[in-house]
């Protein structure tokens, strides 16, 4: 899809990522945002490469590799990928999908913008609302599984459709954002940007806590959210996760 700004895609494990600055990146979604036609932002982590590269293909996996190639920009969410990069000679700037929606609200981008929100709680709104008065903030809380649901994604295109939202942050986690996000698109109807987004706005109301900075600098922001929440994370950055250096390995012998 064509943008106002030249771009430089660096590409590394299949994924041409955007090399932009996060100024940069606000600066482009407010112009995104203005714009008739609906495009949506993705924000690859080691876990998302992992799902785009499966051991054995799915309609799923199929379908978030779709997503992937039409999404406006795929900005890099990982230092731990960017590391990687670096040893074959590809240079990533990361910006975070945490920081990103951080800025976004803090830097004053969506005052006076809509922003719908999907997923999410019911007290995270007004929340949201009293921090941020000069954001108008609008909520669909799809149930679980949306993507086993057609109904339940149906319905999640259509209030997108009918609000029309400068800005719409996906917060159901991958691969579920980014598909419906794509299936979005595809409908034709909607418009602004959408972001997949995770638990940003957990992060941003401070209800989970981010790494210390230097944890962050260092690449360990994994290992804190590891001791943060073991039970749930423990298989992913443990067993999956380490996959990803054999397929950095298999790239450099190619």
């Amino acid at each position: 899809m064509p943008t106002d700004i030249a771009r430089i895609r660096p590409r590394f494990l299949g994924i041409d990522f955007d090399a932009l600055s996060y100024g940069e990146v606000g600066d482009e979604l407010d112009r995104l945002a203005r714009r008739d036609t609906f495009t949506y932002v993705v924000t690859p982590n080691v876990d998302h490469v992992l799902m785009l590269h499966p051991k054995s293909p799915t309609n799923a996996s199929l379908a978030f590799q779709q997503a992937y190639a039409a999404a406006e920009m795929r900005l890099c969410d990982s230092r731990i990928l960017q590391r990687l990069a670096r040893l074959h000679g590809v240079t990533l700037d990361v910006v975070t999908g945490s920081d990103l929606t951080a800025h976004l609200f803090q830097n004053g981008h969506l005052n006076g913008r809509k922003v719908a929100i999907i997923g999410g709680n019911v007290a995270m709104v007004p929340e949201l609302r009293e921090r941020f008065p000069a954001i108008e903030i609008v909520q669909h809380r799809p149930p679980m599984g949306v993507l086993g649901n057609d109904r339940a994604s149906a319905k999640i295109i259509h209030f997108i459709e009918q609000e029309r939202a400068h800005y719409v942050l996906f917060a159901i986690g991958a691969p579920q954002s980014e598909i419906i996000a794509h299936r979005c698109l595809l409908a034709g109807k909607a418009a602004g940007v959408g972001l997949c987004i995770g638990a940003s706005i957990e992060f941003l109301l401070d209800r989970k806590r981010r790494a210390p900075r230097w944890m962050q600098n260092l690449g360990l922001e994994w290992a804190f959210r590891l001791l943060s929440e073991p039970r749930r994370l423990w298989r992913r950055y443990l067993v999956t996760g380490p996959r990803i250096f054999l397929l950095a390995y298999r790239q450099r012998q190619t």
